[in-house]
């Protein structure tokens, strides 16, 4: 048992004020540990546009390793949570920290730079750049590393996403699913602290998503936390340690993937009002 430096327990009354500033010092440190070991704290998020409530008052955190899921139907808002904390969009309340540091209202890329990194749901690559020049660009800048250093990197990450023998060609040329692959390889490139992936196994076949949750995998065992949206309910249950689902811009459930997938409210969003 805790017991505050100077606090007599056989006459408690008399040191009650010892007793109370002692509680109050050990819930400080343990926020002070819970804050050093969330990488990402969100509190208090939401976002309008117009007379849409797109993000309604979403608080998490994302612990330093941690793999965490975002579903809901579409239009949910997932991809609008996104932005928010990627800085594409500007909150209309609430907070957003990086490693302990208000991230709210810095540029994209200064964000970038402190430690996050993301992909599309829609691919955005360099398209008048090869594959392996849409990477090695994002080494260069996003990490600082000279030229023949970002191509290293970049082809190391071109073979980890399975797209070594395409690296000569121009990213325009690339299929859709391919270019998914692309933008992961080139969001690593960042060396991120955190990830946010919008959708990476959208559009694959059953046969591929064992090979595509090889690769979440492999960016786990590297160290790096993400934040995954996705709708194939079999990458998702198995990539994540924790869901968050939202509905119409609102968090209505969280926990472990056989909490959520068993949720009533989680189950009403997806298939309508239950009789």
């Amino acid at each position: 048992m805790f017991v505050p430096a100077g606090f007599n327990l056989r006459h408690p009354v008399g040191d009650r004020h010892s007793f109370l500033v002692g509680v109050c010092i050990l819930i400080e440190l343990k926020r002070d540990v819970d804050m050093e070991s969330a990488i990402l704290s969100v509190a208090g998020m939401s976002k309008r546009f117009g007379g849409v409530a797109a993000v309604r008052d979403i608080s998490f955190n994302v612990q330093a390793g941690e793999v965490l899921g975002l579903m809901g139907p579409n239009g949910a808002g997932k991809s609008t949570l996104l932005n928010l904390i990627s800085g594409e969009h500007k909150p209309d309340s609430g907070t957003v920290e990086l490693k302990g540091h208000g991230i709210i209202g810095l540029s994209r890329h200064r964000i970038c730079h402190l430690g996050i990194a993301r992909t599309y749901q829609i691919p955005q690559p360099f398209v008048n750049l090869t594959a392996l020049q849409n990477i090695a660009v994002a080494a260069e800048y996003g990490r600082g590393l000279g030229k023949d250093a970002a191509e290293s990197e970049a082809l190391q990450l071109l073979d980890m996403v399975d797209l070594l023998e395409k690296k000569d060609v121009l990213a325009r040329d690339l299929a859709a699913i391919t270019l998914k692959r692309l933008e992961l390889a080139r969001a690593l490139a960042a060396s991120p602290t955190l990830l946010l992936l919008d959708e990476v196994a959208a559009g694959l076949t059953e046969e591929e998503i064992p090979r595509i949750l090889e690769i979440l995998q492999q960016v786990r065992e590297m160290g790096i936390a993400y934040i995954l949206v996705e709708h194939v309910m079999r990458v998702m249950t198995k990539a994540v340690d924790r869901i968050i689902v939202m509905d119409k811009g609102a968090k209505i459930a969280e926990g472990s993937p056989s909490e959520v997938m068993g949720n009533r409210k989680v189950i009403e969003a997806y298939l309508g009002e239950s009789e």
